[in-house]
């Protein structure tokens, strides 16, 4: 599982660099985002969620049912929408209200 970043969407605010536990990401020469060791990746999703323009994709793996699967966040207010896109073109949206993600 590994995040990979559309350079065309990207606009090089940062945002994703500051959010990675694992310092994996840095800007290119163009200032855009980059992953150094996309094995390194540890899967956490920090930086999806905070990309505004939804240029990091997240790839799932074949172990939890991705071969070839991704998915992508867009946020509207205090809601996240997560959606999967799968190799035949369906996609699948799960929206979470982020003030309520953590209640138990």
């Amino acid at each position: 599982m590994s995040i990979r970043i559309d350079k065309t969407k990207c606009v090089g605010c940062g945002q994703c660099r500051m959010v990675c536990p694992g310092s994996l990401l840095y800007a290119d020469t163009a200032g855009k985002a980059e992953i150094r060791y996309p094995r390194d990746c540890w899967g956490c999703t920090s930086c999806i969620k905070e990309c505004t323009v939804q240029a990091i994709r997240f790839y799932l793996g074949a172990d939890i049912g991705g071969r070839g699967s991704f998915l992508y966040t867009k946020r509207e207010g205090d809601l996240l929408h997560w959606t999967i896109v799968h190799p035949d073109g369906r996609e699948q949206t799960i929206t979470v209200d982020k003030n309520e993600a953590n209640a138990y």
